[in-house]
């Protein structure tokens, strides 16, 4: 069983280190294409292409200009721990154990508009750029087409290495799209995470966000290889729902937020 997450927009390169393990991205050389094309932008380019203000426009532009590789752990930090919004406050990977971070580095990925697929531990350098950016590039005129098959091919060799066969997708919308799901060498499972609200089940963004954080965190500590045993999930009240859950579309309750 392979997890897929979204990245965040918010990030932590301050606090403390919850493990001193490292990789590298696989697809370093695909990033520093996008980069070179980062760098011709200007902190006006940025603010309009990413609807930012100028404030995080110039921020951005001086992330672009400080990227260098080769990424060591005085110029990066590894993504699991760098990464910081709603998911990863569910996820909480600065509580993991040595144990949960071997295990998440062989079944849990990131997907990134930049570096494409991450491993949990593998090095970034802080950045932002969305994967629904429509940044112009050398294959097209958006990231979708700057990756093309690439991150399907990814997860496809992720899946072989461990002889898995059932993707879970806890990635928003925007994310997942940059994957090619007919190309995937695995079956799709889908959670989705509702809250009663107005007297009816509603996805709510932040609350949703956070469940996703929190089942990786479940699959994760408690070593989960059979799909079916997310079933069993029940962390923050919520609880498989048989009755709206369709195919491989799975739907988690609860009554109070």
């Amino acid at each position: 069983m392979l997890l897929v997450v979204s990245p965040a927009k918010k990030l932590d390169f301050e606090s403390p280190l919850a493990t001193e393990k490292f990789s590298q991205p696989a697809l370093l050389e695909q990033s520093q294409l996008l980069m070179d094309d980062c760098l011709k932008l200007t902190p006006s380019d940025i603010a309009s292409l990413m609807k930012l203000s100028d404030k995080l426009a110039g921020l951005n532009a001086a992330r672009f200009g400080e990227w260098a590789t080769p990424f060591t752990t005085d110029n990066a930090r590894q993504a699991i721990l760098s990464f910081n919004g709603d998911v990863y406050t569910g996820l909480d990977a600065q509580t993991f154990s040595d144990d949960d971070f071997a295990f998440a580095q062989k079944h849990f990925k990131i997907l990134s508009g930049l570096y494409g697929l991450l491993k949990p531990l593998d090095l970034i350098q802080a950045y932002r750029l969305e994967m629904g950016c429509k940044l112009g590039n050398s294959r097209g005129d958006n990231l979708y087409q700057f990756w093309g098959e690439i991150i399907t091919n990814e997860l496809n060799k992720a899946l072989s290495d461990n002889k898995d066969d059932v993707l879970v997708n806890l990635a928003s919308t925007e994310y997942f799209k940059s994957v090619k799901t007919k190309l995937l060498n695995a079956t799709v499972i889908t959670p989705t995470f509702k809250d009663w609200k107005n007297g009816q089940y509603k996805i709510i963004s932040f609350y949703a966000k956070k469940a996703r954080g929190l089942m990786a965190r479940y699959i994760i500590q408690n070593k989960l290889t059979n799909v079916e045993q997310i079933k069993a999930f029940d962390l923050a009240g919520y609880r498989y729902d048989e009755a709206m859950s369709k195919g491989n579309d799975w739907v988690f309750t609860r009554k109070e937020s």
